[in-house]
């Protein structure tokens, strides 16, 4: 009975870091927290570039610039009846000219509306196929109804804002990593600390006939409980702070900034990121004070 209370006794004074614990709690808490921003922004991102591939991908757009009216339309006419009739080729449609005055409006105004403004006449072709042959026929075939015409790859000016987002997420993935590394570190510093501080309980332990593998548990239950409590509170925070974003870029109408959204699946990988720190946390703890228990007891 005495082993037990004295080991019991021990077991609190291992436990029962008031200071530490309330440090380590808010260190995950912030940690995790920054982790979550930096895993929603390279799954939004990843999930923008993915679907601005599939919107873009075979996506062609013809211009017929003609400063005559009457020889531009007729031009279009025959460019869109080639296009329909090309097998390659799932969907060719023109381009109405009051979408072509909106879209010209915030640089010219109400002078864009002017029918006497040359504007050229455009049409919008699906690829069925996605290849660049089929592009390549496309651009042969329509060239030669005209030398007016010109075709537009939507992949070629796109490509530049694709590459950005694929680079964006690139650097939120290693700013996970980084402070994944970050938490075990901090995680050791802690599990070492209370290793130093605990010194003399521990060797009184050792005595008693405690193993390095029972006095490791009481470090990585207490860790593992301060990484939970300050995942939970992190956790809750960066989702709010999340999905508030994501309303405000969903408030602004832009089909661009609307595709930078987080599916289903990203929400539960968000949400098991508390998880994976808890457990990384506790492996951390773990190892550091096995391995410094049998190097220094």
């Amino acid at each position: 009975m005495r082993t037990l209370r004295i080991r019991s006794s021990a077991d609190r004074r291992v436990l029962d870091e008031a200071g530490g614990v309330r440090a380590m709690t808010w260190v995950m808490a912030i940690m995790l927290f920054l982790t979550m921003l930096a895993a929603a922004l390279g799954l939004a991102t990843a999930g923008a570039a993915r679907l601005l591939d599939r919107q873009l991908a075979g996506r062609l757009t013809v211009q017929i610039v003609d400063g005559d009216p009457v020889r531009r339309d007729a031009v279009a006419t025959r460019v869109l009846a080639a296009l329909r009739g090309m097998p390659g080729v799932s969907k060719a449609s023109p381009v109405d000219r009051a979408d072509l005055t909106k879209l010209l409006q915030p640089w010219l105004g109400s002078d864009g509306a002017d029918p006497q403004l040359p504007v050229p006449a455009m049409i919008d072709v699906d690829l069925a196929d996605h290849d660049e042959i089929d592009a390549a026929r496309v651009s042969a075939v329509v060239r030669r109804v005209s030398p007016a015409v010109r075709v537009d790859r939507h992949e070629s000016w796109m490509s530049p804002i694709n590459d950005v987002m694929r680079s964006l997420t690139l650097l939120a993935l290693a700013l996970v990593l980084l402070m994944a590394s970050a938490t075990a570190a901090v995680v050791v510093l802690a599990a070492r600390a209370g290793l130093e501080t605990h010194r003399e309980t521990i060797a009184v332990m050792h005595i008693l006939g405690s193993t390095d593998l029972q006095v490791a548990r009481l470090f990585q239950r207490r860790i593992a409980l301060d990484a939970a409590i300050g995942g939970i509170g992190g956790g809750l925070m960066a989702l709010l702070v999340i999905a508030f974003v994501g309303i405000q870029l969903h408030g602004l109408g832009s089909e661009l900034l609307g595709g930078v959204t987080l599916g289903g699946v990203d929400w539960v990988l968000l949400a098991l990121l508390p998880v994976g720190f808890v457990v990384l946390a506790t492996l951390a703890a773990r190892v550091t004070i096995v391995r410094a228990l049998r190097h220094i007891l």
